[in-house]
């Protein structure tokens, strides 16, 4: 498989962990995966970041037979979402042209007018987004530069959220919290008219904190900031298909 960094360029994604006040379960610890009941859930991607380490958009480099962005959006559709919505910077041109070869539907994108204010302001962006279906349930908040997670990763979490239905959910690795985030609506639309600063802060002040669901995936430990980090996303997702 041939990878060929392309230009574009666009904001930097990161969450930081948040603490939690529940003791992370394991899969084994419920005795094998348990298929979630019905999860009806919404994806948003984040896309709005200026990608400021990488040079060049991360969005847009390569990833098996589309770009990191297209295979986010297979993915999810893969995990069964209801809603995938793609969040990316006013006048971004580049993002919106391989949404366009995506075909991914205009009306389930979310443009952030601020994106110099940060992550979470695209986060809010979303959350008071009106184009959302009715029926979702829960919300996954999905990082633009984590390619590299497992499908089997995020297909666990997601029944982990289905088992913790009225509870923020996060997959951790080594007991320490990591991404995406998967949040009920009740705290979703909370969002709203926050005024946290981060997304950690937001969550740091629940009264419930998040449960954590403990996986072994190394993917979990890094997001795709720099060309090394690409390089070894790659290499990771190489030998898990090995």
């Amino acid at each position: 498989m041939h990878f060929r960094l392309m230009e574009a360029s666009r904001p930097l994604l990161s969450i930081c962990a948040v603490d939690v006040n529940l003791r992370p379960m394991t899969i084994d610890e419920k005795g094998g995966v348990v298929r979630r009941a019905t999860l009806d859930f919404g994806v948003l991607i984040l896309a709005a970041g200026a990608s400021s380490r990488m040079g060049q958009s991360k969005l847009l480099l390569p990833w098996g037979g589309t770009t990191v962005l297209g295979h986010l959006i297979g993915q999810w559709k893969d995990l069964r979402a209801g809603q995938i919505a793609a969040v990316s910077a006013t006048g971004d041109q580049a993002v919106s042209a391989e949404l366009d070869r995506l075909d991914f539907p205009k009306v389930n994108r979310v443009v952030n007018p601020t994106p110099e204010r940060g992550m979470f302001s695209s986060i809010q962006c979303a959350a008071r987004w009106s184009g959302w279906n009715a029926e979702l349930s829960h919300w996954a908040i999905v990082l633009g530069d984590q390619p590299h997670l497992r499908a089997k990763t995020l297909d666990a979490l997601l029944d982990f959220a289905g088992a913790q239905s009225n509870r923020v959910c996060q997959p951790s690795r080594r007991g320490r919290p990591r991404h995406p985030v998967v949040l009920p609506k009740r705290v979703f639309v909370k969002l709203k008219e926050s005024r946290a600063d981060t997304l950690k802060g937001f969550l740091a002040a629940l009264p419930s904190g998040a449960a954590l669901c403990e996986l072994d995936d190394p993917g979990l430990d890094f997001d795709v900031d720099t060309p090394a980090d690409y390089e070894l996303a790659l290499r990771l997702c190489l030998e898990s298909r090995g």
